[in-house]
């Protein structure tokens, strides 16, 4: 439960009176709405619960051997800062930030190129291979799931 508390939640519900929305919040939702609802009322509770939580995510993640320090944008593997370039950053941060996870590479693609991409695949597995290379021994850490896709694991 620890591992999720900083994940914003907003219940979108029909029950409405005051009790249902009180327990609701005390309970931990960030925001209560009920229906019927207009869309744009609830972009717009998203947006300002995004707002809020904005700052509540980690801005370091370490695995194995692997230091992640997003507010600075730098990696180190085994203690030696790695050069890498934005994409092989954002690759890494996505295999990290979901550690033990399997990340397909179409979703690799639209977390790390957007999805507006017009490339193949295949391009990932360019950017592990040499994501791999950077990180010297840690790159082993970096599993390929045949077939689906990546997840980095502690071996």
């Amino acid at each position: 439960v620890r591992e999720f508390s900083e994940v914003p939640v907003i219940m979108l519900t029909a029950k409405g009176n005051d009790m249902d929305k009180i327990l609701g919040l005390e309970y931990g939702a960030d925001d209560y709405i009920t229906k019927p609802f207009g869309v744009s009322e609830l972009i717009s509770r998203v947006k300002a619960v995004l707002r809020r939580t904005d700052g509540a995510a980690p801005n370091n993640y370490s695995v194995g051997g692997i230091s992640l320090d997003d507010g600075r944008r730098l990696v180190c593997a085994e203690g030696r800062q790695c050069a890498l370039t934005y994409t092989e950053y954002e690759l890494l941060k996505a295999l990290v930030s979901n550690c033990g996870m399997v990340l397909s590479r179409e979703k690799l693609m639209v977390l790390v190129w957007g999805t507006d991409f017009a490339g193949e695949s295949r391009t990932v597995d360019v950017h592990v291979k040499t994501l791999r290379q950077k990180l010297g021994s840690c790159g082993d850490l970096i599993k390929t799931v045949r077939n689906v896709g990546y997840k980095i694991e502690m071996q």
